[in-house]
């Protein structure tokens, strides 16, 4: 039997507050955090396929919050690594700021084939289907064109690889909104989000994983966490949840 190593989770509180000290104290921006979160979705996205990548169809569905700036992130790998990948963006070019209006930037710069929700635009055939429409910034339910993508991601047959949390599903608490994403694997970045305890949320997310972005020891003893050394041999590790922990194989 493998020895459990307890895995702690993040409060919304603390959430913000890990961000905010990686940004003030820690000098590591949201630039470099979204570049190191979309390369672990990236290489969570090949081993879900067997680590066959090449011109294997990949979709993934972005937002334009942090969440959606890993997402483009992670597209970009992808094309580079050989997938054949299309970007759908639940907001037009303009709405897109700061880190994120620069992951958009450098997928139109190298001509990555881009659509935009408003067009009324179909999810083609894929061999999977990556969910980095909301992320933890959900507030109330999905509406407009994120209920739309969220929608039409779960009418396609693809498996769904959903970042930090299935979209619809909210992080802090675990509530399920009633448009919400089934994922068939998660990919949770630092440390997965309290909300994801919950068997209704932890059900949601399909296989469960969590990647390492960097996060110093000391940030982690700031905000009162003791955190286990998770990704002693790999830089993404799944987990397990059960009875409300969550843990991962030592």
């Amino acid at each position: 039997m493998a020895t459990r190593l307890p895995v702690p989770t993040l409060t919304g509180e603390q959430a913000g507050a890990l961000e905010r000290l990686m940004v003030n104290e820690y000098h590591v921006g949201w630039l470099q955090m979204m570049e190191t979160g979309g390369r672990a979705l990236a290489y969570l996205a090949r081993e879900r396929l067997g680590q066959e990548i090449v011109d294997r169809p990949i979709v993934i569905l972005a937002g334009t919050s942090s969440n959606g700036g890993s997402g483009l992130a992670a597209a970009r790998h992808l094309l580079n690594w050989g997938a054949w990948v299309q970007i759908v963006c639940a907001s037009p070019a303009g709405a897109f700021a700061g880190a994120s209006a620069e992951q958009l930037a450098a997928l139109q710069a190298m001509g990555a084939p881009l659509a935009w929700a408003e067009d009324g635009w179909e999810i083609p055939p894929c061999d999977l289907l990556i969910d980095a429409i909301i992320g933890c910034g959900l507030r109330g339910d999905p509406h407009g064109n994120v209920r739309s993508l969220i929608e039409l991601a779960n009418s396609n047959p693809a498996p769904i690889l959903s970042l930090e949390v299935p979209s619809g599903v909210e992080p802090a608490t675990g509530r399920i909104s009633a448009t919400s994403v089934q994922a068939a694997a998660t990919l949770s970045l630092a440390l997965p989000k309290w909300g994801l305890r919950t068997a209704a949320a932890a059900a949601a997310c399909g296989d469960l994983h969590v990647a390492d972005i960097g996060v110093p020891a000391a940030l982690y003893e700031q905000i009162g966490i003791a955190v286990p050394l998770l990704f002693a041999r790999n830089s993404v590790v799944p987990l397990h949840v059960e009875k409300g922990e969550i843990w991962a194989e030592e």
